[in-house]
């Protein structure tokens, strides 16, 4: 079972740049049901898109914010969405207290894929190599590393 990570997310979204297509022809070789996103990835996305909305200088930029809003919701209910509970909460706390240096939401993501005993799908290597015990892939490269 797998963990889509913020990045894969936004690289399906985009349907266009560098891995799109490799990442997409490996995801076709699992049913649906193989891959979630965590909540974290959630929270991420949609703090995004609040931003630009509050930085919008236009209304054609509010419009395509909410367009994307509405994206990032028919995404998260396209997979099955994991959530940051108890289990989650707890591997949190200990990566936090291991001062790894890496951001709030990532450990989030990290201690999620951890409870669940799955692997994570990013091209974030720098960050969550880090991380004791956290299986990683980067799907958007070429062969497995």
């Amino acid at each position: 079972m797998y963990v889509i990570d913020t990045d894969h997310v936004t690289i399906l979204q985009r349907q266009s740049g560098p891995g799109f297509h490799r990442l997409l022809n490996r995801l076709a070789r699992f049913p649906r049901s193989a891959f979630h996103l965590p909540i974290v990835s959630f929270h991420e996305q949609v703090l995004g898109w609040h931003r630009y909305i509050n930085r919008a200088k236009s209304i054609e930029q509010v419009v395509k914010a909410y367009r994307m809003f509405q994206l990032v919701h028919k995404d998260f209910n396209h997979f099955g969405v994991l959530a940051f509970d108890e289990s989650a909460a707890e591997i949190f706390s200990s990566l936090k207290k291991m001062n790894l240096r890496v951001g709030s939401m990532d450990l989030g993501i990290a201690a999620i894929t951890l409870a669940n005993r799955f692997t994570l799908l990013t091209r974030n290597y720098v960050d969550f190599q880090k991380i004791p015990n956290l299986k990683v892939e980067d799907w958007t490269a070429g062969p497995p590393r």
